[in-house]
This record gives C-alpha cells, sequence and structure tokens, in this order.
C-alpha cells in the first residue's frame, strides 16, 4: 500500500491542541518535531555527552514545528485528508492570538489540482441504510424503483458516505427524517447530508461550514442533485447566522465540537425534533453523553461501526 506523507506546521503552544484534534478525528499515529523540545534536551545532556552531531543540532535549530503523518492513498485516506483539513479550519477560529501558527497543511503526492482525480481511482457507488445510494458524478448507476439516489463530487470537503460517520448519519437521517422536515446540518462538508435529507423530502434547509471551499462544493452537489432550491448553505461558525427551529438538527463534526454544541441546540430544535451527532470516536463517547445529560439532551438511538459512534437524541 501507498501513503501520503502530511505535515502540519505549528507552534510549541500549538502542538497540544492540535495533536488533540488529530486524535479526536481518530488519527492516533504522528510525529512532532519542535525545537524548543530538542533545546531542552540539550540543556539536560549535553553536560554528559562527549559529542553531539552538528548535523542534526543545525537541522534541529532550524526545524518549522510540526506534526507530521501519514494516510494511506486510497478512498479512507482520501477522506482523512479533508477531515484534517476541517479539523484546522475549526482549530483557527479557536486561535484568536494566532498562538499556533499557520497551521498550513503541507501533502506529498496529492496537490489540490490532482485531488478530483485521486478521488476517482477509489471512490465508487455505495449503498447507505435500507435505500440511500451514493453515487460519484463520474459513474453511471441505474437505480432500483425503491433507492434513493445521491449523486456526489467530493472535491476537497469531507463527507461521500465511505467514511464511517457519514455513513451512520445517513442510516439516522433515513430513519428520523419525514416529508416536510426542516432540517439543519452543522459542518455540512460536501453538503451530503443536507442533501440525503432533501431526496428524503426534507422541506426548509439550512447547511453551514466554516470552510469557504467546503460551502462552494455543498452548492455545487445540491444542484447536481438539483436541490438546491431546498437547500441554503452559509459560511459561519456552528449555528451563526441560523435563525428558527429545526424538526432535525445533524452535526458530523468531532467530539469536542459536538459537546460545546449541545448548548445551543435545543434552542433550534423544534419539540420533539431529533439532533443526529456523529464523528464521535468511541474514546469520546462518553465525554458527548455526560455533555448531553448535563443540558437536558436524552440518546434515543445509538450506532457504532469501526470505533465511531453515532447518536439520535431529544431534549428533555
Amino acid at each position: 500500500m501507498n501513503w501520503t506523507e502530511v505535515k502540519i506546521f505549528t507552534t510549541t503552544q500549538g502542538v497540544e491542541p492540535l495533536t488533540s484534534g488529530l486524535l479526536n478525528i481518530g488519527m492516533k499515529g504522528f510525529v512532532i518535531e519542535d525545537p524548543a523540545d530538542f533545546a531542552a534536551f540539550l540543556e539536560e545532556t549535553t553536560p554528559h555527552w562527549d559529542y553531539i552531531d552538528e548535523g542534526l543540532r543545525r537541522q534541529m535549530e532550524h526545524c518549522q514545528t510540526n506534526v507530521t503523518l501519514y494516510v494511506a492513498d486510497n478512498a479512507q485516506g482520501l477522506e482523512e485528508l479533508a477531515s484534517i483539513r476541517s479539523m484546522l479550519k475549526m482549530l483557527k477560529t479557536q486561535d484568536a492570538q494566532n498562538a499556533y501558527g499557520s497551521l498550513e497543511l503541507k501533502i506529498n503526492q496529492v496537490n489540490e489540482e490532482d485531488w478530483a482525480t485521486a478521488w476517482q481511482k477509489y471512490y465508487h457507488t455505495v449503498r447507505v441504510g435500507k435505500r440511500l445510494v451514493v453515487r460519484p458524478q463520474w459513474e453511471e448507476y441505474t437505480p432500483r424503483p425503491e433507492e434513493v439516489v445521491l449523486t456526489l463530487n467530493p472535491g476537497m470537503a469531507f463527507g461521500t458516505g465511505t467514511h464511517d460517520t457519514t455513513r451512520l448519519c445517513m442510516e439516522l437521517l433515513e430513519q428520523y427524517v419525514s416529508p416536510g422536515d426542516s432540517v439543519l446540518d452543522v459542518g455540512c462538508g460536501s453538503g451530503i447530508l443536507a442533501i440525503t435529507a432533501a431526496l428524503l423530502g426534507a422541506g426548509n434547509i439550512a447547511g453551514c461550514d466554516i470552510d469557504e471551499v467546503a460551502v462552494k462544493v455543498a452548492g455545487e452537489n445540491a444542484a447536481l442533485n438539483q436541490v438546491e432550491n431546498k437547500i441554503a448553505f452559509h459560511k459561519g461558525d456552528l449555528t451563526s447566522q441560523v435563525e428558527g427551529s429545526f424538526q432535525v438538527i445533524c452535526a458530523n463534526i468531532v467530539a469536542d465540537v459536538i459537546i460545546r454544541l449541545c448548548q445551543d441546540v435545543k434552542k433550534y430544535l423544534a419539540p420533539g425534533g431529533v439532533f443526529i451527532a456523529s464523528g464521535i470516536i468511541d474514546t469520546r463517547r462518553e465525554d458527548v453523553a455526560a455533555a448531553m445529560a448535563a443540558t437536558g439532551i436524552e440518546i434515543l438511538k445509538e450506532c457504532q461501526s469501526s470505533g465511531w459512534v453515532a447518536m439520535a437524541c431529544k431534549a428533555k
């Protein structure tokens, strides 16, 4: 299997929030290079050593603090790259003082121009739940009478139906969305969940994402599925610029953001409405459940797949 190197540039202060963000999206293996750590190491050990490699010393002195990880050169790896991009955008919104550095993402082997081509190698039509089918724009597919087909070009945004968190969320939408429902998709990514809701019969749908690229891609995907008149996408942090109440609210993000969202979700949830939360790695399941209980949100149903958890909830 081939691998793609992903390097994220940050600062000494940014290492902890950055690595926490990576753990939250399921990225468990990475390497940290921080000149401050090397300087501390030299200070402690130099008196006891007769020789220190000068090449290594110069390399570390001129190294910019970074976190490096590797993703597989396949469909899952591309989903992970999109998830990392989304997480970095979110982290930047929390760093008003620019203490975490540039958070610039450097990818070897895959650049922005080649992203769509890379998707086409691995991303194929996939069936989700009982009757949902996600079809890449470049593939032909003849649906069965009972199937609801969603056509997608993921671009650089997260959400194709191949990742466990997206599939779990789509399966719950299939169970809880009724014709005419109003739906809010928080962290819309490629628009896959909002479009799924529209194709299932929902009427008034809003989608928001902090990533401008994601909002653009989501709008294009809505047009591909001829549901652009049902959905309004906008760039914003969580529920900013959103008004009114919704029968269904879905958020396929990360545990920390869902925990913060618990504070506001009841304000936007219509009486008897359902809050669908996904993107929760299993090691954070208890944290999310505790935050929901503390804010008066009751878990109705829970689904798990490959270490990820999704929940359907209601306000008490």
